[in-house]
């Protein structure tokens, strides 16, 4: 499922070559007008990748973030020539992995895992950060976006948003999210900022367990991801009242969004992507965002994301810098206003 367009298919052969032609016509010009070539562009038409590059992932093995990570690391390893090996450090929202990235040379062999989180919300969620997402990170390509469902037991006596939110006033309802600070909690207190009514928040160790304390029914709610909440909306095993996307989800076309419930702006997603550190070459950047997108447009991979409820993009790496600047418009200064903090 793509966003806004269709499936983006692998580059073809040729398509290959006018891409290498283009490179090497710039660094041509840039000989002509008497400018040095730096280094690494020459690396990305020649040598490069010259060893294993490293994938570090801000999460623990067997995660969303982990998986993605693993399956398309699989794929561009073979295309570049070299194995493409994930490193999972996780720590504090991913701030151990994007510091250790944006202190590693620009070379093209270190790359970041990334997301809402690491990207968009830390700057606003810490006074001080180790790292600057904006300055030290460049982007290099889209994995995709995550249908975020507001959700409850299949036999709750709550039906719809309207269900919920009335007794909300007499007794706030409970909601699991992932963590505290991930974007299925940022994006529940964006909606009742929004829709105007009050839940409280019980943050998990990830969604899994989140859902476990649902179906056990310790929580009367949960705000969760499509990867992790379509299995059991499948299987009759909780029941979705909204989804937070701009339109309906392909796999539960049952399900209203926010936006038809008459709730402006109540639009959010969790996301993934590859960054690298800035200064890396443009080459190389282009070229780990081609051999990325043919993995992610392969067969194979799409009916999975669409079995997961995943929509991907095939975006170049200036796209996703744009849609990046975007989200950090649209979200600091909302997490700002709601006042939530992790090194307070």
């Amino acid at each position: 499922m793509t966003i806004g367009k269709g499936m983006e298919q692998a580059m073809t052969e040729p398509e290959r070559r006018v891409g290498r032609r283009e490179v090497a016509r710039g660094l041509a010009g840039m000989a002509l007008a008497g400018a040095a070539i730096p280094a690494g562009w020459a690396r990305a038409r020649e040598g490069w990748p010259e060893r294993p590059l490293r994938w570090v992932v801000g999460y623990p093995a067997g995660g969303p973030s982990d998986t993605f990570a693993r399956l398309i690391a699989a794929g561009m390893g073979p295309a570049l020539g070299q194995n493409m090996v994930v490193d999972n450090r996780p720590g504090g929202g991913a701030v151990l992995a994007s510091e250790t990235v944006a202190r590693s040379a620009p070379d093209g062999h270190t790359l970041l895992h990334t997301d809402n989180g690491n990207l968009v919300y830390n700057p606003a969620l810490y006074g001080r950060l180790p790292y600057d997402p904006d300055r030290d990170l460049t982007g290099v390509g889209f994995i995709g976006r995550f249908p975020l469902f507001l959700v409850v037991r299949p036999d709750s006596p709550v039906r719809s948003l309207a269900d919920y939110v009335a007794p909300a006033a007499r007794q706030a309802p409970t909601y699991g999210s992932p963590a505290v600070a991930s974007p299925h909690h940022l994006a529940m207190e964006m909606l009742k900022r929004r829709a105007g009514f009050d839940a409280t928040h019980v943050p998990y160790r990830g969604g899994p367990a989140a859902m476990a304390d649902l179906i056990g029914g310790a929580v009367d709610s949960v705000l969760i991801d499509c990867a992790t909440g379509l299995p059991f909306l499948r299987d009759g095993k909780a029941r979705a009242l909204l989804v937070l996307s701009e339109t309906r989800s392909a796999r539960m076309p049952e399900v209203p969004t926010a936006l038809e419930l008459g709730i402006g702006q109540a639009v959010a997603f969790g996301w993934q992507a590859m960054s690298a550190p800035a200064g890396t070459p443009p080459a190389i950047l282009a070229r780990l965002n081609r051999e990325m997108r043919a993995v992610i447009a392969a067969p194979a991979m799409q009916e999975r994301m669409r079995d997961l409820g995943v929509e991907t993009a095939p975006w170049s790496p200036e796209e996703f810098d744009a849609f990046v600047a975007r989200e950090n418009a649209a979200w600091r200064p909302l997490i700002r206003e709601l006042g939530i903090r992790l090194d307070s």
